[in-house]
């Protein structure tokens, strides 16, 4: 039987992410997908692989909402958009309710964001200049040193060393694992002090608060990046069930909260980049 389900349409540059909540903002359907060069196309596949898991199809679609670089290119489902940082605050609020500090790690850039107890944005920081820290920066390490992002995860929890970077930047990086495996270093120690530099240049954008929530494709993907930065501020560190879809759900829930047939202009939140 039909249900009303509410969407939510996460397209970002490197992976569109799309939910499906019903109407007490349970996820009943999920999808990811590289989003390529076709955002609509990418974002229509992954829309209906998630109405098909949660036993819904379009017509049972209330509203929809979207979110992050491609936003703008699903008009063919939702006429509404919010911002990325609104979405991954309202997703991460919604699991964990009161203070929190949200550290997103994405392909393209970081973003430390502080909510209060009533889940509203007290500070926000975001690194996009460069690709220190994000995935593009595990990626191109993947590259130079011809594993998987999985294998790299799976080394770092072998290390039983740690080597570390001296540089930030990629480039500089690359040339340093280039000369680290000349040197005869281990593969395991260099990954666990690549993944350290991911950890160490987002903990320098801002400082933390006590409850600290963990989002991305790199925090799913890479686990141990979760449990290397819980050692490094010294307390646990919370995960939703699917920290990629952090905005996603955000997004869905945004379309929940929606009135019939009313429309509300987006207010696009400040960014501040360093």
């Amino acid at each position: 039987m039909s249900q009303p389900v509410y969407v939510g349409l996460d397209l970002g540059a490197s992976r569109t992410k799309v939910v499906v909540i019903d109407q007490k903002g349970n996820l009943i359907g999920h999808a990811v997908k590289k989003s390529g060069t076709d955002f609509p196309a990418t974002a229509a596949f992954c829309l209906d692989a998630s109405l098909e898991m949660a036993g819904a199809t379009r017509d049972d679609i209330v509203a929809a909402v979207s979110t992050g670089y491609g936003r703008a290119t699903v008009s063919f489902v939702t006429d509404r958009s919010k911002s990325e940082i609104g979405c991954i605050a309202k997703g991460c609020h919604h699991y964990f309710p009161g203070s929190i500090t949200i550290i997103d790690i994405g392909a393209q850039d970081n973003k430390i964001i502080k909510l209060n107890s009533s889940g509203g944005r007290s500070s926000f920081k975001m690194n996009r200049k460069c690709a220190a820290g994000t995935g593009s920066f595990l990626e191109e390490m993947s590259y130079r040193l011809d594993i998987t992002l999985e294998e790299m995860n799976d080394l770092a929890g072998q290390s039983e060393n740690i080597i570390k970077l001296g540089s930030y930047c990629t480039v500089f990086s690359a040339t340093e694992v280039l000369e680290n495996i000349r040197h005869g270093k281990k593969i395991a120690d260099i990954v666990k002090g690549i993944f350290y530099s991911v950890i160490k240049r987002v903990l320098e954008m801002d400082s933390l608060t006590e409850r600290v929530v963990m989002t991305g494709g790199v925090v799913a993907h890479n686990r141990f990046i979760v449990t290397m930065t819980e050692e490094m501020i010294e307390r646990p560190v919370l995960l939703p069930e699917y920290p990629q879809l952090a905005g996603a759900i955000g997004a869905a829930l945004y379309a929940a909260e929606q009135k019939e047939n009313t429309e509300t202009p987006e207010n696009e939140d400040s960014e501040t980049e360093i």
